[in-house]
């Protein structure tokens, strides 16, 4: 149990994403001490996420037996083009929403792509505030449409909702796979833990839709690598999470394949040790810095 001293020591981590809202208490040590998850809703508009957002940090307040008075700060990761200074996210195609140091690349593959940036130590952002989107690099010029408008977006191509999408519309045309006599023919209750169970069970269709997206990332992550010369990779989301025994050493044969010869001796290519973490963790870790 967190302790009930009325003293502003605690920050808040948000993870805003496209399926669900995650939030975290973290005391000084940023060990967290309370989490709550709430779906996200998108579809209701705005307004109402952005209730969400607030209730979801109550309940986890809540869960960790604190008061708001206690909390120091707040930090929100979120899907699409933010502009940390003002606040506000500028676009986020799955929202609907507009308007010394290790070099890092962080790639998180849930709902849609997300993805950050850490040059020379510090978060890359960009001249206005939407540099490391990731998701929508395009890797096919002739593939699927984004739903941030363009044509073969990363996203459109490897994330949760493109695998799923994929598999509905196989299943529509006659596929035969184990995900129906496990969820039915509409597949509405699909997640990434039926994949790896499927998968598991001998269903090689479902495996070959997880390796190409895996090959997706893999290229990815090469053409990451390639322009930035990180230190390191890391892989999140829940979809890594769910999937990493079926899709890390295809990530990282493909990168290794598609790398600069001579470039990736030295480069890291994993996956998150937070799992479900990582996004409260880093807004936290924002929350800290900007509250000292």
């Amino acid at each position: 149990m967190a302790e009930t001293s009325t003293k502003a020591e605690y920050v808040v981590g948000v993870d805003l994403g496209g399926t669900k809202i995650y939030s975290g208490i973290f005391d000084n040590s940023l060990e967290y001490v309370g989490t709550a998850k709430v779906s996200t809703k998108a579809q209701r508009g705005t307004d109402a996420v952005i209730e969400r957002i607030a209730r979801c940090v109550q309940d986890a307040v809540d869960e960790s037996d604190l008061s708001l008075k206690q909390l120091r700060g707040i930090g929100v990761g979120a899907p699409g083009a933010v502009d940390a200074e003002a606040g506000s996210v500028i676009f986020a195609p799955n929202l609907g929403w507009r308007d010394k140091p290790r070099h890092v690349v962080g790639i998180f593959v849930g709902t849609g792509i997300g993805g950050g940036l850490v040059l020379n130590g510090e978060p890359y952002r960009g001249a206005n505030h939407t540099g490391g989107e990731i998701g929508h690099m395009v890797i096919d010029v002739d593939g699927p449409k984004c739903s941030c408008g363009n044509k073969g977006c990363f996203e459109a191509l490897a994330s949760r909702t493109a695998i799923f999408q994929q598999i509905k519309t196989a299943v529509k045309n006659g596929q035969k796979t184990l995900l129906t006599e496990m969820l039915g023919n509409d597949l509405e209750d699909l997640r990434s833990g039926d994949l790896r169970k499927a998968i598991r069970r001998g269903d090689k269709f479902v495996e070959k839709v997880v390796e190409e997206a895996a090959e997706y990332t893999g290229i990815a992550v090469a053409n990451l690598v390639n322009l930035l010369n990180p230190e390191i990779v890391v892989l999140g989301g829940g979809v890594i999470e769910a999937l990493a025994d079926e899709m890390m050493a295809i990530i990282v044969e493909m990168a290794r394949d598609c790398i600069l010869s001579g470039t990736s001796k030295d480069v890291q290519i994993i996956a998150s040790t937070l799992g479900d973490n990582a996004g409260i963790t880093g807004g936290a870790v924002l929350a800290k810095r900007l509250t000292k």
